[in-house]
C-alpha cells in the first residue's frame, strides 16, 4: 500500500510529464497538420526537388507521426494512471487486485497493471526476412566446431570474403593482431587441408606407404613435434631418406 508521500509524488511526476506532452501538442511541433510532408519542410513543391531529397522528408514524416502516435498513448497512460490516483486503486493491478511494487512504479509511473499481467508482454514473431541471414554469428548457420561439419557453410563464406578486408584493425582486438592478415574470424586455420602434415606426405593408391616429401612445412612441422614431445595421429613421420625416389630428388 502506498503511502499519502509516495502518491503525492507520483501525482506530481505524472502531471509534469502531461504538461510536457501537452506542450508539444500545442506547439505543432512536428507540423503534422499540414497536408503534404514538403509542407512541414517549408516548401511550395516537391517539383524542383532530388528523389534522395524527398525520400528523406518522407521517412522524417513517417518518424514524427509515429512519435506523435506514441505521445498520444503516453497521455493517455498518464490521464488513466491519475485517473485512478483519484480513485484510490493506483498502485494496485488491474487485473489480480495485488500490490505494484514501488520499483516498477518508480520506472514507469503511468503503468496500472503488474509485471505479470502488463499487456504489453506480447513478442511479435514478424521479424524482418533479412534477420533470417543476420542473426549472429554467420546467420542461421551453426559454427564449424559446433556441428562437426567440414563441408563448405556461412562460416567459410565469411572467411573468405573477410580476407578481402573488414573495418577491424589489428589495434581493434584485446590482444592486438600482428597483421591485417590476422584479424580475420580464425585466420590460422587451415584453408584446403585439415592436418599440416597433408602439405609434405604422399600415399600410394591404395593410401598406404606413406611417403615424406621435404619441404619448410615439413621442417617447421618436425620442430613442434620434437618440442611437445608427441607423433603424428598415424605414428612417426617415415624418414623421406630410405625413399628412392625421393631420395634421387634430393641429390639433384
Amino acid at each position: 500500500m502506498l503511502t499519502n508521500k509516495q502518491l503525492s509524488a507520483f501525482r506530481q511526476i505524472l502531471q509534469e510529464q502531461k504538461q510536457d506532452l501537452n506542450r508539444y501538442r500545442e506547439n505543432d511541433h512536428f507540423g503534422l497538420t499540414r497536408g503534404h510532408d514538403h509542407e512541414s519542410m517549408g516548401e511550395l513543391s516537391s517539383y524542383d526537388n532530388h528523389p534522395a531529397d524527398d525520400g528523406t522528408e518522407l521517412f522524417e514524416r513517417e518518424k514524427d507521426i509515429a512519435l506523435n502516435e506514441h505521445y498520444q498513448l503516453e497521455l493517455k497512460n498518464i490521464e488513466k494512471a491519475l485517473h485512478a490516483i483519484d480513485q484510490g486503486t493506483y498502485g494496485k493491478c488491474e487485473v489480480c487486485g495485488k500490490d505494484i511494487p514501488v520499483e516498477r512504479l518508480e520506472a514507469l509511473p503511468t503503468t496500472t497493471y503488474c509485471k505479470e499481467h502488463s499487456p504489453d508482454q506480447a513478442v511479435s514473431r514478424q521479424r524482418p526476412i533479412e534477420e533470417g541471414v543476420l542473426m549472429p554469428p554467420f546467420g542461421k548457420f551453426d559454427l564449424d566446431d559446433q556441428n562437426e561439419s567440414v563441408a563448405y557453410d556461412a562460416e567459410d563464406s565469411w572467411q573468405e570474403v573477410a580476407e578481402w578486408g573488414t573495418s577491424e584493425t589489428p589495434s581493434d582486438f584485446i590482444e592486438p593482431a600482428d597483421h591485417y592478415n590476422d584479424v580475420n574470424i580464425e585466420s590460422y586455420e587451415n584453408i584446403g587441408y585439415v592436418e599440416d602434415y597433408e602439405n609434405f606426405i604422399g600415399t600410394d593408391i591404395e593410401g598406404k606407404n606413406i611417403i615424406v616429401y621435404p619441404n619448410g612445412q615439413h621442417e617447421r612441422y618436425e620442430e613442434e613435434l620434437d618440442e611437445e614431445g608427441i607423433m603424428t595421429s598415424f605414428g612417426d613421420l617415415p624418414a623421406y631418406e630410405h625413399d628412392p625416389y625421393v631420395k634421387k630428388n634430393k641429390e639433384k
